[in-house]
């Protein structure tokens, strides 16, 4: 797994814990719905680490607490 699919995952899993819909975690974090759904969408490859932590910040969890996860500890080697 790459970071990019491990971070969408995360958010996934935060925000059904939460049971927030992407929209109102894109106004808690202060960044546009299309902001988050650009970033959710599996197919875009690019990621923004502020993005990232304002999304965190909109869950009120540290990047630490966010990246303090399995998903981050086996990834696949990001260079091809």
């Amino acid at each position: 797994m790459l970071v990019k699919d491990a971070i969408v995952l995360r958010f996934e899993e935060l925000c059904r814990e939460r049971k927030i819909t992407y929209n109102e975690l894109a106004t808690r974090a202060g960044v546009t719905p299309s902001t988050v759904y650009s970033m959710m969408d599996r197919h875009r490859r690019d990621l923004s680490v502020i993005t990232v932590k304002k999304l965190c910040d909109g869950l009120d969890i540290s990047l630490g607490d966010f990246f303090s996860h399995p998903l981050f500890d086996a990834l696949d080697q990001e260079i091809r």
